[in-house]
């Protein structure tokens, strides 16, 4: 193919014309799916997952409940701090969108004239499945692979070339974890303190059932002192 061959011996230019080709061979509707998944679906579902290994942690209750909330809680943390980061990442390295340089790209989403190096959808998705993984491995394995087929859409729709996703990978796992100590030294402390709180508390772990908590009588138990006054009182 002569766009192939206009991309030379560069194997991060012609994986991107291999996997944005797949793009002019799909029909538009495939398209239109793909511009909103790597545009929009794909951070939602990321969300989406969060809350639901929150609302997992949460009924699961337990010791560590706390620590797995401060995970979940440093996850989009993480996230944003790694694109605050990318910021000057950018500014240094200044390198277009693959389009500009390159012709016969199938561009999916139009208004893209920042700087390409690195993928902020790449970095915002994989922060947040390392940190889920910190927090839990079954949804963090999930969230990876999101943030794996986010960098995939990237590609496919001409905005990044596959090292823009990598750098964006990297990025956000390095900011995660390289900073994961100090930041669930002071975050699990936090979570257990809401934890004891009488009205966030539910916020770390749902409370138990009247009845049905380590103060539950057993038969044959003797009452509390304070529920025997009360009774001897009515």
């Amino acid at each position: 193919m002569a766009v192939l061959a206009e991309s030379g011996s560069n194997p991060d230019v012609d994986l991107l014309y291999d996997i944005n080709g797949l793009a002019k061979d799909a029909p538009g509707w495939f398209d239109r799916v793909m511009e909103f998944v790597g545009e929009y679906g794909l951070l939602l579902a990321m969300v989406l997952l969060v809350l639901w290994c929150w609302w997992s942690v949460r009924r699961r209750g337990g010791e560590d409940a706390a620590p797995s909330v401060a995970a979940l809680v440093w996850a989009p943390l993480a996230a944003g701090l790694a694109v605050l980061v990318n910021v000057p990442i950018r500014g240094f390295v200044e390198r277009p969108r693959p389009f500009v340089d390159h012709q016969g790209l199938d561009v999916l989403v139009d208004g893209k004239s920042d700087f390409s190096f690195v993928s902020d959808h790449a970095t915002i998705t994989m922060a947040l499945g390392v940190g889920l993984f910190v927090a839990n491995r079954r949804f963090g394995l999930a969230g990876i692979g999101l943030a794996l087929l986010e960098g995939f859409c990237r590609v496919y729709m001409g905005v990044h070339y596959p090292t823009d996703v990598v750098g964006g990978f990297a990025l956000g796992t390095a900011v995660v974890l390289l900073l994961s100590p100090p930041a669930m030294a002071l975050l699990t402390p936090l979570m257990r303190a809401v934890e004891r709180s009488p009205r966030a508390g539910r916020l770390v772990r749902r409370r138990p059932a009247a009845g049905s908590g380590r103060d539950a009588l057993l038969p044959g138990a003797r009452k509390p002192v304070e529920t025997e006054e009360r009774d001897l009182a009515a």
